[in-house]
């Protein structure tokens, strides 16, 4: 069959996507809010743009966007310190100006002069006294004053300590290092409220929230909203009209008698990839038991039931370990998926694969554990200078140091190299399947390519420059081109068993591929609505990323096609070997519709986003999404591969069959009891009151949102049930206490292939 118009349509997209990111980036980034000089009305130097630089850096090291958050960017425990400066700075203000008309407080004055008040605050603080050719702000005696009282506010906060932000005492204690926070905690709060020269909004598009200085949405973002609903029904409608309309073909035909994988003999390389999957089982556990900590940290704040663990484990590190490890496991389930299939589809093990395999091994081992420690050190500010190299950025998803990060880089590519040399045999065969192939290996080289988007910005760099690159990497690199070889991955498989017809299977992939990409890689916007950004970007991302929705509403479709594809038949009973892989795949289906669907949608118009940014119902989502679809699909890959590498032993199912819906009720559990709950409430009072009194512990720590946390335990505790069990099952495939006894072999043949597994 002939691919070419996929292959055109496909190509057009992507060259036409990145031209329109990389164009309204570069503008993006070249109209940033400035980082100026700042003077008081006298004409005194109150502190320099280096100095705000400077007090980025101390944020980032100190845990960065993993405590609190800057322009919605970040943990929900403690504040949104941009919000928070903004309305302590307006609160001090209005206060101040009241006193001076004789009163106690702003609260104190009648209706009729609140009203005059509000009216100066709103021009003191909206008017831009920015002067570009001098690179200065000056600010009025007044905000000077409140400048210097909320400085020393927040200095108290990071010495002393805040239980109900999760703050340990003595988080930062230098003092210099308090003032430049301070200056970038002062510039965070500015750019969200002042003007952009000759507009009406602020370089946040008026985000946050705040109504004391009339941030309210813009009239774009309400608009964009609107087109971007209009867009994905008119989407869905066209999809579904597609759908209908097209031929129906069979995806499958008379399954093979016995399993393809039945005698065949895994080759060295594909041996040594059974210690990656045992890897991905142990991080996982670390990984929950660090989502536990992270999550009662909200309701103790300072301990874990009782025991001071944030003096070792601070809430910035546990966090900040739940999100990486998330990263390093799920991708070396794919990444490991990759090397066992490679051989399998070319049928050829180059020379020394196996040996790149366990390179490889030792330097996944080495950045993971080193950049863990590194972490630890860094935000505990035991590495001085040194703590943008080898200790945390302080960005989300990307918190590993530059040197690991570095390192992770070099073993994207030395993983790409073994795929390419293990796949080249296949390119020289007449196989009717190289279009497929061919994406595989396009989709294996934007892995490590996409990545280096990380290594774009550097220790200095402007916050809105570090936020492009970095989403760069959770949007493309995670959410991505990884799905793109994932999807690949999973058709070689289905087509390996001969469960999928090849022809069949790569036109829906090459399709499916298209219509995702031409909606996500533009849709990487919506994550940059309100991180400095201009209008385009709040347009180009409610549209394309509503676009990316699309396709999720016909995965119910995919989601039957896998469960249809794992029910034995009277001829291949055999297929009753994969069904719990393929019950994982229909998981990944049923939360891709839920979590990065509706959930997704649900926070992603910009008019929606600019009340719920930096709330609960975002975890809510990136739990459902980031676990429920990367999660379950690389845990899905993990017992695949796993149960092809010894297809004629029987597994017992019932720890896997517990495992699995525990998993799966544990994440509804968490999210419906808990999560989302608490999202909704503080969506509500974010519309009402602000976004600093949604993230206030005036409102965190009432009795109900502490009720609401504590009923996370029951998911929670469900969820790592499950992922014991999962555990358990995976350590008893080495053990045998996993497998059916069995009579078709004898026990001396059993027990040398169990040493073999235990050895590689």
């Amino acid at each position: 069959m002939n691919y070419k118009r996929y292959w055109l349509a496909l190509t057009v997209v992507i060259l036409g996507s990145f031209a329109v990111l990389g164009t309204v980036g570069r503008k993006m980034i070249s109209q940033a809010p400035p980082i100026p000089d700042v003077y008081t009305a006298d004409g005194q130097l109150l502190f320099t743009g280096s100095t705000i630089t400077d007090g980025q850096g101390v944020w980032q090291s100190i845990g960065g966007q993993e405590i609190g958050t800057i322009w919605g960017h970040g943990a929900y425990v403690a504040p949104d310190w941009s919000a928070d400066w903004l309305h302590r700075e307006s609160s001090i203000l209005l206060d101040t100006w009241a006193q001076r008309e004789g009163a106690a407080n702003f609260a104190a004055v009648n209706a009729e002069q609140q009203a005059v008040l509000k009216a100066r605050l709103v021009a003191t603080i909206r008017t831009n006294t920015y002067e570009a050719d001098a690179n200065r702000v000056t600010l009025s005696a007044d905000r000077v004053a409140a400048y210097r009282q909320l400085a020393a506010y927040y200095a108290d906060v990071f010495a002393a300590g805040r239980k109900e932000y999760a703050i340990p005492q003595g988080a930062l204690t230098n003092t210099a290092k308090q003032q430049q926070l301070a200056a970038f905690f002062w510039w965070s709060a500015w750019a969200t409220s002042t003007n952009r020269p000759g507009a009406t909004v602020s370089y946040t598009n008026n985000w946050p929230h705040e109504p004391l200085v009339g941030n309210e949405p813009t009239s774009g973002a309400v608009l964009w909203s609107i087109v971007s609903v209009v867009c994905l029904i008119a989407g869905i409608g066209g999809l579904v009209w597609w759908n209908s309309a097209r031929e129906k073909e069979v995806v499958h035909g008379p399954y093979p008698a016995r399993d393809p994988f039945l005698g065949l003999q895994p080759t060295p390389s594909q041996r040594a990839t059974i210690k990656y999957f045992l890897v991905v089982v142990i991080l996982w556990g670390v990984q929950i038991l660090m989502g536990a900590i992270t999550a009662h940290y909200g309701v103790e704040g300072q301990g874990f039931y009782g025991i001071p663990l944030d003096k070792i484990l601070p809430y910035a590190i546990t966090r900040t370990w739940h999100l990486q490890i998330a990263i390093f496991w799920i991708a070396t389930s794919w990444l490991a998926t990759g090397l066992y299939v490679g051989p399998a589809v070319s049928g050829h093990e180059p020379k020394y694969q196996r040996l790149g395999v366990n390179v490889l091994f030792v330097a996944l081992v080495l950045v993971v554990g080193g950049s863990l420690a590194g972490e630890w050190f860094g935000i505990q500010q035991k590495l001085g200078n040194l703590w943008f190299w080898f200790g945390a950025q302080g960005f989300e998803y990307v918190d590993l140091g530059r040197f690991w990060q570095i390192l992770l880089f070099v073993g994207l590519v030395l993983w790409l190299f073994l795929m390419v040399r293990s796949l080249k045999p296949a390119f020289k065969k007449n196989i009717e399947d190289k279009s497929l192939l061919a994406l595989f290996l396009v989709s294996s080289v934007a892995i490590p390519t996409f990545y280096a988007a990380g290594l774009m910005y550097g220790q200095r760099s402007h916050l809105v420059t570090a936020e492009y690159w970095r989403w760069w990497v959770v949007h493309l690199w995670v959410e991505g081109f990884f799905e793109v070889f994932a999807t690949v991955v999973i058709a070689f498989l289905f087509t390996r068993l001969k469960l999928l017809e090849i022809r069949s299977a790569t036109r829906a992939t090459l399709f499916s591929t298209t219509i995702f990409l031409s909606g996500g890689i533009i849709g990487t916007f919506h994550h940059l609505y309100f991180t400095g950004s201009g209008p385009a970007v709040i347009a180009l991302g409610s549209v394309f990323s509503a676009l990316e929705v699309v396709p999720l509403t016909l995965i119910g479709y995919e989601a039957w096609e896998n469960l249809r594809l794992a029910r034995p038949t009277e001829k291949a009973p055999w297929i009753a070997s994969y069904k719990w892989p393929i019950y994982f795949f229909v998981a990944v289906a049923f939360w891709n519709l839920v979590g990065a669907g509706v959930f997704g949608f649900l926070i992603n118009p910009p008019v929606a986003l600019y009340y719920m940014q930096g709330l609960n119902l975002t975890p809510v989502h990136g739990h459902t999404a980031l676990f429920g679809v990367y999660g379950m699909l690389g845990l899905g890959l993990t017992l695949f591969c796993l149960r092809a590498l010894q297809p004629a032993r029987r597994w017992k199912e019932g720890m896997l069959k517990g495992a699995f819906w525990c998993i799966n009720f544990g994440l509804i559990f968490m999210v419906v009891l808990s999560m989302f709950p608490i999202g909704l409430m503080q969506a509500s009072a974010s519309i009402e009151h602000g976004t600093w009194y949604a993230r206030s512990a005036e409102f965190l720590q009432t009795p109900t949102m502490q009720f609401l946390r504590w009923m996370r335990v029951p998911g929670d505790v469900l969820f790592a049930a499950g992922a014991a069990m999962l555990g358990w099952f995976v350590l008893g495939l080495l053990t045998g206490h996993s497998f059916e006894k069995d009579s078709t072999r004898g026990a001396k043949m059993v027990e040398v292939e169990e040493r073999e597994l235990v050895a590689q």
